[in-house]
């Protein structure tokens, strides 16, 4: 099969998350007809997590290729850059105040980033409900997608955005994420300032982390007066069930994390007992180093399907920066797959580099000493 010119391609883009959504936005800013698929049954589905930091040198980049940064900045909490470093016993060793103008890497709510690029579409582009099951058909297409509903569409071009467990990634590559060694517990607190002042202040108005060298705690403040905590351990992946617990069961997993953390000030410890709801068990994945794959004129991969990394503030930012390098190459070039030639050029090398630097970095965030860029 001839690959088709983007203008007269069917592009279909699985995964309705910070990259899908900014490559949706671009094509169709330049007249590329696209739709998205995703497994949920709609925006309000489940909570879209914490707080992002996006960067001046990539995330920002494709917002303005995009052609919403303004509206970004409107959102956007510059006083979020605010870090602070400290021990098991709760001491300030390192403290970042953003100066006034500086807008590097504001943050906003994962939640507010995805309704904004969301409303930025035309609708109709999102098709919801849709899980996809596999990805068949021949190489040079046409491809053919089954979704778990019992439909299937045929496209010309499969863009992979849907994440860490991406069905569309074998089509391209054999490749499966393996596990870290580290998990994260996620834990949330709200109306922080009335019913927990203390963490508020010792948070600030970004994020706070310590680490002991074998166990850590990151909290991040979220919009709405919201602080979200993420405990994070060197465990194995089943440790839950191995300790005789489920999700559902916080007194026990409290009692569990009191007993690791017993020598960490009572200050501190605030974190792992005074959340409000249940926690949340994410353990941390990453994809083998280096991930490539032979090139496919029917089939690409862009984010944490593509090069899933520990999460050291470069996932979104690397995923919105390869959505919009794709949806430009589409806007540019004569074929599908001559676009995803030139956008794998790029992207794959930039990917291969960043994933050996941070390979094993999710130990980093166990570590006493780990750098302040961290």
């Amino acid at each position: 099969m001839t690959s088709p010119e983007p203008a007269h391609a069917r592009i279909s883009i699985i995964g309705a998350g910070p990259g899908g959504l900014t490559c949706a936005r671009i094509l169709q800013q330049r007249g590329i007809a696209v739709t998205v698929y995703d497994r949920d049954s709609g925006p309000g589905a489940r909570n879209q997590g914490g707080t992002l930091d996006l960067h001046a040198d990539n995330g920002q980049i494709a917002l303005r290729e995009a052609g919403l940064l303004d509206e970004f900045f409107k959102l956007a909490r510059p006083e979020g850059q605010e870090m602070r470093k400290m021990d098991s016993a709760g001491t300030v060793t390192f403290h970042h105040v953003p100066e006034a103008d500086e807008l590097f890497k504001p943050e906003i709510d994962r939640g507010q980033l995805r309704t904004l690029l969301l409303d930025s579409l035309h609708p109709g582009t999102l098709h919801w409900g849709r899980a996809l099951d596999a990805v068949s058909g021949p190489a040079d297409g046409p491809r053919q997608l089954s979704f778990a509903d019992g439909t299937t569409i045929e496209t010309d071009l499969v863009i992979g955005a849907d994440g860490a467990s991406s069905r569309v990634r074998p089509a391209a590559s054999p490749a499966v994420p393996e596990y870290t060694g580290v998990s994260f517990l996620e834990a949330w607190f709200s109306d922080v300032e009335n019913r927990h002042p203390d963490l508020a202040e010792l948070v600030g108005s970004g994020s706070a982390g310590a680490a002991d060298g074998d166990r850590g705690l990151f909290a991040q403040r979220n919009s709405g007066d919201h602080i979200r905590v993420y405990v994070i351990r060197r465990t194995p992946v089943d440790w839950l069930a191995s300790s005789g617990l489920t999700t559902d069961d916080t007194d026990g997993i409290r009692a569990l994390l009191l007993d690791e953390y017993a020598h960490w000030s009572p200050r501190m410890r605030q974190m792992i007992t005074t959340n409000d709801g249940p926690y949340v068990d994410r353990p941390l994945f990453a994809l083998p180093v280096p991930h490539t794959w032979e090139h496919n004129p029917t089939v690409t991969l862009l984010g944490d399907a593509a090069h899933l990394m520990p999460p050291l503030g470069v996932g979104v930012n690397l995923a919105m920066l390869d959505a919009s390098e794709l949806a430009l190459a589409l806007a540019n070039a004569a074929t599908v797959d001559d676009a995803i030639r030139v956008y794998e050029k790029t992207m794959l090398p930039r990917s291969i580099e960043m994933a050996k630097a941070l390979e094993g970095g999710a130990e980093h965030l166990l570590s006493a000493d780990v750098p302040e860029h961290f």
